[in-house]
């Protein structure tokens, strides 16, 4: 549900004491209060002028883009900074806000932790700037995860449509082809594990919830969302949960899919060695993979990923993330400017899917041709773009996280993670995950829907 503007701000006033009083954040920085006639003028006048700025990213090669708008705009300096991925830029990020120095002017901050951030005013509400016009640049999907409420908190960069990678040299050998169903996947896996008992369908790693957060989006489980000011709602037995909890417990019972720790060197060998028939994951993988095991060249192909109805393709987004203005920044018009560049400028967007391996955001750029037709070495010259960018445009509305996520997160391990590693019942997973997430949104003052 959408509150309008003035419960959005109620809201998210509320929130940030709530979250801030608990986790010993420092003071939310009070929210900045541009001039309300800031026009596009305005802010390339600010791009004009000697300024230096400070962004963090973990982007590779992201200092080529870099270099590209210093090139447009030599009057700007950017401090290109690698904080850290993940968490380990979050934690800094709270460091610096906390000793009121050393924070960056732009932060590259993933989909699933920016509520965290926007509820605590840690990064600036973009619209006064004039963000709500770049809306029509991007995918929805995009654009629903950096506007919440009504305020956008960032300028979506890239996304990760759910795809199925899979090994076409083991699907051949084995006399496979890849399941276009869950059911399918249940009947592959199945017969991968007869024909050659070395091999599993794919690895499902315990400590990830960011894969079953999507799979579950996929199914049509929409488990958190704000309620209103005072209440949360955690379900994570509604109808799509449940759903994803019996097609996973079947295939971790029967040992059809092996629990393993992922991105390490023995996963890795083990994706290059053929022991895992498919990874399901996001449209960024291809990139990934060419840094990581670029001699499996070629035995690689996309597909889609596997549906609950064949005649109705659903799919969800995987990672992901956008470039946010901290609340604190000195310059915040030539902050937002290149934002806006980075992320919606055609050179940029360009540069950054084909240096940095960025799956884009911008719908302009997954309808060119240029990246349509882009064959991908990886996936044996595959033009799986398209295959990508029909994934983005069928991705389900209604997916929200929690202003807590990164806590969320970090106790899946301990649930539905165990669950897994002990291959038992996933539902029973699932509820110990509600309880750790709900207890510890009832510590922070939240209520809690549905009750326990």
């Amino acid at each position: 549900m959408r509150p309008t503007t003035r419960a959005a701000s109620v809201t998210a006033v509320f929130l940030a004491l709530l979250i801030l009083a608990a986790c010993g954040e420092p003071p939310a920085p009070r929210p900045q209060s541009p001039a309300p006639e800031i026009g596009a003028a305005d802010i390339e006048r600010a791009l004009r002028t000697e300024t230096t700025l400070t962004f963090w990213s973990w982007v590779p090669n992201m200092e080529k883009t870099v270099a590209l708008f210093e090139r447009k705009y030599p009057k700007i300096k950017i401090n290109l900074v690698n904080a850290g991925q993940s968490k380990t830029e979050y934690t800094r990020l709270r460091t610096t806000l906390k000793a009121g120095r050393g924070f960056p002017d732009m932060a590259q901050i993933e989909y699933f932790a920016l509520p965290r951030f926007a509820f605590s005013h840690f990064v600036a509400d973009l619209n006064v700037y004039g963000a709500e016009e770049l809306k029509g640049r991007f995918s929805t999907s995009a654009w629903n995860q950096v506007d919440l409420n009504g305020n956008v908190y960032a300028v979506p960069q890239d996304t990760g449509p759910m795809t199925m990678i899979y090994r076409k040299d083991v699907f051949d050998r084995l006399g496979l082809r890849p399941p276009r169903t869950w059911d399918e996947f249940v009947t592959v896996a199945e017969k991968i594990r007869k024909r050659d008992p070395r091999v599993f369908i794919t690895s499902v790693d315990p400590t990830d919830p960011g894969t079953t957060d999507s799979l579950i989006w996929q199914a049509g489980g929409r488990p958190f969302a704000i309620e209103n000011a005072t209440t949360i709602r955690i379900d994570l037995q509604d109808k799509g949960a449940r759903r994803w909890a019996r097609l996973w417990t079947r295939l971790s019972r029967e040992k059809l899919v092996e629990p393993a720790a992922s991105w390490n060197g023995a996963w890795w060998r083990n994706m290059a060695g053929g022991r895992y028939a498919l990874w399901l994951t996001g449209a960024w993988a291809p990139g990934v993979m060419e840094g990581a095991i670029p001699w499996t060249g070629g035995r690689w192909r996309a597909a889609p990923l596997p549906g609950w109805d064949a005649r109705k393709p659903v799919n969800a987004e995987n990672g992901g993330s956008g470039v946010s203005v901290l609340s604190e920044s000195r310059h915040p018009l030539a902050a937002y400017g290149f934002a806006r560049w980075l992320n919606s400028d055609p050179e940029a967007v360009r540069s950054l899917s084909t240096v940095s391996g960025v799956f884009p955001a911008t719908t302009e750029l997954m309808r060119s041709r240029e990246f349509l037709d882009l064959k991908i070495p990886i996936l044996g010259g595959q033009r799986a773009n398209r295959l990508f960018a029909k994934g983005s445009a069928q991705v389900a509305e209604g997916w929200h996280y929690l202003p807590f996520q990164l806590y969320a997160n970090s106790v899946f391990g301990d649930s539905v993670g165990r669950s897994f590693s002990n291959a038992t019942d996933l539902n029973a997973g699932l509820r110990a995950w509600q309880s750790r997430i709900g207890a510890y949104a009832r510590r922070q003052g939240f209520k809690v829907s549905p009750a326990p």
